[in-house]
């Protein structure tokens, strides 16, 4: 008997948990996951933006290839997420929290249980589905005495701020134990999703950490320079001068202050993941169940002075990536970079289930295992819009449609395992660092001609995963960086 419980968050960056660093975050629960089982320490997403990265962890398959290359476009109901890469009448499956991939509460893909927590995505619902119905955390509330606001629903700024108790992680760890202790008999695989600690960065933990001592990121002075891709640089003067929802981001102060509410988010996500994994331990089930907790992608948090993701610096596409096997005891650390997209088989590998053909990724369980290393490049892509900031800051001298073509630049990313990144700008923005010896992506390296040998190597290997991936998006032979017009 063998189950799965994937336990996943949006927007947590990979510096979160003490075997990514930070020890001030209390986060007791996950530090013990990670204390007994495996590590990925370089663990990058498809694409560091909510809708793509999840279509992946769902599907085993790039956004390029599932179609869903931005927010809210709705996964085709003919690809299979991985109920229906299951034996039929095996498990009992259930998806709970955002889902983010199309009609948002209604049970699909062959989960048996669906409980979702969003009814902010009506319009993005397909014909067919009824925009009166509601969610079962909205049902959850009225039955609590809460009444909905504007539009029948509550929004998220309004559920972050109720009692811990009737907030969406509390919420999600009652269903998800209900649902453990209900098919404790059977083989399950459960996927929870936390929208913590999205934002709106408020919490019932706003005051859990003193602002004052909060860390400000090493790289927080590090901002976008003019020699590197203009999407960064210009997110930041946008942040700079409008700050970000209702926080200013002007001074230390303010900066302090929204990380010390992340934290408090981060610790919220942890008790109730805390909950779930106690309630497997006390149905016997802790060692006969396949473990994971990862995040969709990460957050900026204060990095080169920036927030939010959507963009290919490290703390927006790598996140935490731990899964314990049944019994395991002794954590196992992996510092080689790897790719979500082999998320997928690998899962289906440690239920001695058959990997489908088609999937991109491979299965690491021999890795896991002791077996083999990691010797793959990981690729990273980025497609269609998502600034998540309205209008973004035009700088003198360039034009509105400049700026957006560079907010929307498909860039094909490749990360070596001896620490070579590759950023490859259709529109020629093209960048090069060195991990090892520049971990905060100061330096671009592909303004030295003489990187332009290396450069033209890591373009086809980039080309090799483009090939093998079908994916159709043009790249230059001229490696020449160029500069916003």
């Amino acid at each position: 008997m063998t189950n799965l419980l994937f336990l996943f968050t949006d927007e947590q960056k990979a510096s979160t948990l003490a075997a990514y660093g930070n020890s001030k975050i209390q986060m007791p629960n996950l530090n013990r996951l990670a204390a007994e089982g495996c590590v990925f320490e370089k663990s990058y997403v498809t694409q560091p933006v909510c809708t793509p990265s999840r279509s992946s962890l769902l599907t085993g398959l790039y956004p390029h290839t599932n179609t869903c290359t931005a927010n809210n476009i709705p996964l085709p109901e003919q690809i299979d997420c991985m109920p229906e890469m299951l034996p039929r009448d095996k498990y009992v499956t259930g998806y709970h929290g955002k889902w983010h991939l199309g009609d948002e509460i209604f049970r699909q893909h062959d989960f048996d249980e669906w409980r979702a927590i969003e009814d902010g995505y009506l319009k993005y619902y397909r014909p067919k589905r009824d925009r009166d119905a509601r969610s079962s955390y909205y049902h959850f509330l009225v039955e609590n005495g809460y009444q909905p606001g504007g539009g029948n629903t509550f929004s998220r700024g309004t559920c972050a701020r109720f009692q811990e108790r009737y907030g969406k992680p509390a919420y999600l760890a009652g269903e998800a134990s209900r649902f453990i202790r209900e098919n404790k008999d059977d083989d399950f695989v459960l996927f929870v999703n936390f929208l913590e600690p999205h934002m709106p960065f408020h919490s019932p933990r706003n005051d859990q950490y003193d602002p004052e001592d909060v860390a400000l990121p090493e790289d927080f002075n590090d901002v976008p320079t003019q020699d590197q891709h203009p999407k960064p640089r210009l997110l930041y003067k946008t942040y700079r001068e409008r700050g970000f929802d209702t926080f200013s981001l002007s001074s230390e102060i303010s900066w302090r202050q929204i990380i010390s509410n992340y934290w408090g988010l981060c610790s919220l996500v942890d008790t109730y993941s805390g909950k779930i994994l106690d309630t497997l331990r006390e149905c016997g089930l802790y060692d006969d169940t396949v473990i994971v907790f990862t995040s969709d992608h990460g957050d900026m948090m204060g990095s080169h002075r920036l927030i939010a993701k959507g963009i290919m610096y490290e703390e927006a596409a790598t996140v935490p990536m731990i899964v314990r096997m049944p019994g395991q005891e002794e954590p196992i650390s992996f510092s080689e970079p790897v790719s979500q997209i082999d998320l997928l088989p690998t899962l289906l590998d440690l239920l001695d289930e058959r990997i489908p053909p088609g999937l991109q990724g491979k299965s690491l369980k021999p890795v896991l295992e002791g077996e083999t290393g990691i010797e793959d490049d990981v690729f990273v892509e980025w497609n269609g819009p998502n600034t998540g900031v309205g209008k973004v800051f035009v700088e003198e001298g360039s034009t509105e449609d400049a700026v957006r073509a560079a907010m929307q630049d498909p860039i094909r990313t490749v990360i070596t395992r001896d620490g070579w990144k590759f950023n490859c700008s259709p529109l020629g923005y093209h960048e090069l660092y060195n991990l090892k010896d520049d971990p905060h992506e100061t330096r671009n390296l592909a303004l030295d001609p003489e990187n332009r040998p290396l450069m033209r190597e890591l373009l086809g290997s980039i080309r090799k995963w483009q090939e093998r991936t079908e994916d159709t998006v043009e790249l230059p032979e001229d490696l020449t960086p160029t500069q916003l017009r």
